[in-house]
């Protein structure tokens, strides 16, 4: 081997020896630092918790066929045009069982919410419970089109709103949602007007409802379900169904008074019904929430145009 290969041959031992020492220096020497598996892993439960604990955790209700360990079960979810159509449905537990306790809310074991996706066609049913533990009502689908039907009930304590889709065939005449406004003609000489405080993402606000009879003031209002009305609301896109809590005792001229807290911006459906002279009256509002934090609007002095802002 000539001189220039040696000294090449000796350069290239050395690079390798210096990068052997500083290989072996970065694992013995105490001044540097390298995370654990055990850190790595803390680490990132700490980065999971954090997100865990900033996401939402708050279930709307009226998404949902199954929930809290429930199940809702249609034998038929296509329904033939028809003024009185039979509808059935059961609620199941975890095991399949049909359940068959049901506590008592608003005077009722069962509430039946059916409404046309668009929004139209709405109705308040109040099924009969069969010796089996299966429930069955009434309902009007001559309307074709696609129905939402909301199982709202409470067992064992629990208060829980399923729901599911229903299907009418014919020719499906989809209708826009009504513009906001805060008067709501319910038919027969009622006029129900609502006050309400602009509403963002996220808050519940009062909602006042006062009826007028050809334009005079209803001297007193019969209860219904317990209370001097009954308030549904359900959010558009996807009839998320909102919970919405009557104030005050039944009885009176003064206005129906509601809270109501609504999830998200956007537009709302609300129908209020009420009874009077023995006869159930709905009264239907559009009703817009802003963001969150965009609330600039005073109380009680939204406009109709809806430039600012239920069970």
């Amino acid at each position: 081997m000539n001189a220039a290969a040696r000294i090449g041959a000796f350069v290239s031992l050395l690079v390798l020896v210096f990068a052997a020492a500083a290989f072996a220096g970065s694992k013995i020497d105490p001044g540097v630092d390298e995370p654990s598996s055990e850190m790595e892993m803390e680490g990132t439960e700490m980065k999971m918790e954090e997100h865990t604990q900033n996401a939402p955790t708050a279930e709307v209700p009226g998404l949902a066929v199954a929930s809290g360990g429930y199940d809702l079960s249609l034998p038929e979810t296509i329904l033939q045009p028809n003024a009185s159509t039979e509808f059935e449905f059961s609620i199941l537990d975890q095991e399949g069982a049909t359940v068959r306790e049901f506590d008592s809310s608003h005077e009722r074991r069962m509430h039946l919410i059916v409404v046309r996706r668009d929004f139209q066609a709405f109705q308040h049913l109040h099924p009969e419970q069969r010796p089996d533990g299966s429930w069955t009502a009434t309902m009007d689908s001559r309307l074709p089109g696609v129905y939402r039907a909301f199982a709202d009930f409470s067992t064992g304590g629990e208060s829980l709103t399923l729901a599911a889709d229903l299907f009418v065939p014919g020719q499906f005449d989809p209708q826009p949602l009504a513009p906001v406004s805060t008067t709501a003609d319910a038919g027969d000489g009622y006029e129900v007007s609502l006050e309400s405080p602009a509403a963002g993402a996220g808050d519940t606000v009062g909602a006042e409802f006062t009826v007028t009879l050809d334009g005079e003031p209803i001297g007193e209002l019969q209860p219904y379900l317990g209370a001097d009305g009954h308030l549904v609301a359900l959010r558009q896109g996807d009839q998320a169904f909102l919970h919405t809590h009557p104030e005050g005792e039944p009885g009176g001229a003064g206005p129906i008074r509601f809270q109501v807290s609504y999830p998200s911006a956007g537009r709302y459906r609300l129908y209020l019904q009420f009874r009077h002279e023995n006869r159930i009256h709905t009264a239907e509002f559009t009703r817009e929430v802003a963001p969150a934090g965009q609330t600039d609007t005073p109380a009680g002095h939204e406009g109709s145009s809806g430039e600012s802002h239920g069970h």
